[in-house]
């Protein structure tokens, strides 16, 4: 294996260095005794693998995108998770290596090293399913109002509706076409926005799991894990529930409810922020377009979304924020029995 790490040239992407050995020689550098055995695992932002170890279980490594978080943000997503591991919340934290800390350095590549754990997304139409989940989230949120973040970001819908949305348009992204009814919509959009974050008033926020829908939960033997808070931030508890529901308006409601009951166990819930579902859905939606032309430089976006710059998913898309839009305008979903 090599003995020095490649620097990263400006004429290449960042993820071109990072081949098999790297990956290897970064593991080895922190004292595991790897056996040469790597399967990529499903991940667009960051790059993670299953190493395999010697006579001992694989371990996966995450190697953060180059330029995305500063390593104080992304200390903070360590120092987060293990809190909440150290309170008995469970979750998948990185293992502390052995300088101490919980992020490695090779060459130009930041990464982090967790044990592995299996598992299968949770069935959130199971009611007792739900209620677990919401006593977890009441535990995860205890623990994040502890502290505030201090260098990762929070939400501001508004702001980034607006923003993800100039990008989307002054980078062409949008056919020619299309144009005009999505210039029309997105104001109507972020005007119906306004108007729901209005009518939720003001609302506490707080360290949340940011990303939390069934994905990044993992279930077995009657356990549950939640992974993944690479997009941990500053925002309201709703965030971390919507997610979590499916279907019409009043299935939805009845999901919500099942929630609160575990949540309310171990936290209050300002019931106000169900006004902010769907405007955190619809920031939703248009940022993950935005996060689709930020990253189109990256080879691996265009292999597995070649659907991106066609004018077919820019039509579907329309559609979506005008059934959006529609959503936005009826009331917010009630929990029966509770509004």
């Amino acid at each position: 294996m090599q003995t020095e790490p490649p620097a990263i040239t400006p004429s290449s992407h960042p993820y071109d260095a990072l081949t098999p050995e790297v990956i290897l020689d970064a593991i080895e550098a922190q004292g595991f005794e790897v056996n040469g055995r790597l399967f990529a695992l499903n991940s667009y932002e960051n790059r993670v693998y299953q190493v395999g170890i010697e006579d001992k279980p694989p371990v996966i490594a995450k190697f953060y995108r180059p330029g995305r978080w500063p390593d104080a943000a992304i200390l903070e997503e360590h120092e987060f998770t293990l809190s909440l591991q150290e309170a008995g919340v469970p979750v998948v934290a990185p293992l502390v290596l052995p300088g101490g800390h919980s992020l490695g350095q090779y060459g130009d590549f930041r990464f982090a090293v967790f044990p592995q754990r299996g598992g299968q997304a949770p069935d959130t139409s199971v009611t007792d399913t739900l209620y677990r989940l919401g006593q977890w989230l009441g535990q995860i949120h205890n623990i994040g109002a502890l502290k505030p973040f201090e260098h990762r970001p929070g939400f501001d819908l508004l702001a980034g509706l607006e923003q993800n949305n100039q990008l989307l348009v002054e980078g062409n992204w949008i056919p020619d076409d299309l144009r005009p009814a999505w210039n029309s919509l997105i104001p109507d959009l972020i005007a119906n926005c306004r108007e729901r974050i209005a009518e939720a008033g003001p609302v506490d926020t707080l360290r949340i799991h940011g990303d939390c829908h069934a994905g990044n939960i993992l279930c077995r033997d009657e356990t549950m894990l939640f992974v993944d808070l690479d997009d941990c931030r500053t925002g309201p508890a709703v965030q971390d529930m919507w997610l979590l529901l499916n279907g019409d308006a009043s299935e939805r409601g009845a999901q919500l409810g099942e929630l609160l009951e575990g949540y309310e166990m171990f936290r209050d819930f300002n019931r106000r922020e169900r006004h902010l579902i769907e405007p955190l859905r619809c920031y939703r939606q248009v940022a993950h377009c935005a996060w689709l032309a930020r990253r189109w430089e990256d080879p691996a976006f265009p292999r597995f979304f070649p659907w991106f710059s066609q004018p077919r998913f820019w039509s579907d898309q329309i559609l979506s924020l005008r059934e959006q839009l529609a959503a936005l305008q009826e009331p917010a979903i009630s929990v029966p029995g509770q509004f």
